[in-house]
């Protein structure tokens, strides 16, 4: 029986196909080079490489050679130059095609990973082929940049030469999700995601990356996920300034706006009144939003608003006056600040008008 895994199974027939051109000094014809095409197809899908049949061909050819007559001779050279190209075209082909494949299925995998689409332990079966172990808690970080990520951009593989060259062979996976970058990696693996980010971060230009809590299971990659968006979408809102962001940390910001019409009314209410001052009210909840910020020290907030320090006293006191609520008192400090949070949140009062 042929052996299937030598490369000189994929050459049978290549010596005829020499000696029928060498004949007559004709050039290889149409239905030949197809087929040494396909042949060169079948060898790179079962793994021969193509220096191992070049060498197989060459040999033959030395062989042919060896059996011709000598004006026949003259024409090898130019028939296996033909051939040698024919089954380059054929590997060539079918390494495209598997590493199409293989995109496609890595693709069809992370949609399905991240958005929970599969069956587990299908899911869990798969992973290992990527390099993640679904048993163990994974955490996710996602970055967002000025431009969008994506596969193959130089900021990606510089992003991911960067983690291969850091950790070489842990069990991370990055890849590409609606313009973002996304890092998965073993939860107990903080290092791993706080240098996904700084790199991230220098690549995008001024971008913003969040990472997400690690949960276990396929389904705490799913979470860990959706809490990294959350939490680029939180910061986006709130007009956090914060470029790495840590859903652990933004925890509150949920709770607080969960219940959207009780936010809504605890905005009106509160920061209603600074409608009436001149401007309007969203340079006096720049300013809270400033104080609050900056640790309820009104000259660090006046420099973070330019302004000069009995400019933002001022401020403040016209606030207070407004209000009822004065923003150094400790009492009305929590209200304030949560309502300032809301405003930010729903985008108040411009989403209102």
């Amino acid at each position: 029986m042929a052996d299937r895994t030598a490369p000189e199974y994929y050459v049978a027939g290549y010596d005829e196909i020499l000696i029928a051109a060498c004949a007559t000094g004709r050039r290889l014809g149409r239905d030949e080079l197809e087929s040494l095409r396909f042949q060169g197809e079948r060898a790179a899908e079962a793994g021969i490489g193509m220096r191992a049949l070049v060498r197989v061909l060459l040999g033959a050819a030395r062989t042919v050679r060896a059996t011709l007559a000598p004006d026949a001779a003259d024409h090898l050279l130019a028939a296996v130059e033909q051939a040698v190209d024919a089954f380059g075209e054929g590997h060539e082909r079918a390494q495209r095609l598997a590493v199409r494949q293989e995109e496609a299925a890595r693709r069809e995998f992370i949609d399905d990973l991240l958005y929970g689409r599969s069956d587990l332990g299908r899911m869990a079966e798969r992973a290992e082929r990527f390099g993640l172990l679904l048993s163990h808690a994974h955490a996710v970080a996602a970055a967002q940049g000025t431009e969008p990520f994506g596969d193959g951009s130089p900021a990606t593989r510089r992003i991911e030469s960067a983690l291969l060259a850091r950790f070489g062979d842990r069990r991370i996976l990055l890849t590409t999700k609606d313009g973002r970058l996304i890092c998965i990696a073993p939860g107990d693996q903080s290092d791993v995601l706080a240098f996904f980010a700084k790199q991230a971060y220098a690549a995008a230009e001024g971008g913003r990356v969040a990472i997400g809590r690690a949960h276990p299971g396929a389904g705490g990659v799913v979470h860990s996920y959706e809490e990294a968006l959350n939490a680029l979408d939180l910061a986006e809102r709130l007009s956090l300034e914060d470029p790495v962001l840590r859903a652990a940390d933004l925890l509150v910001y949920p709770v607080l706006t969960r219940d959207r019409q009780a936010m809504t009314d605890l905005v009106e209410s509160v920061l209603g009144p600074l409608r009436d001052a001149r401007g309007g009210a969203r340079p006096l909840i720049g300013t809270l939003a400033a104080y609050f910020d900056s640790g309820c020290v009104a000259a660090e907030a006046a420099r973070r608003l330019s302004l000069s320090v009995r400019a933002m006293t001022y401020r403040l006191e016209r606030i207070h006056k407004l209000t009822g609520a004065d923003p150094a008192d400790p009492v009305h400090r929590y209200t304030l600040q949560t309502a300032v949070i809301g405003a930010r949140f729903l985008d108040w009062p411009e989403r209102e008008a």
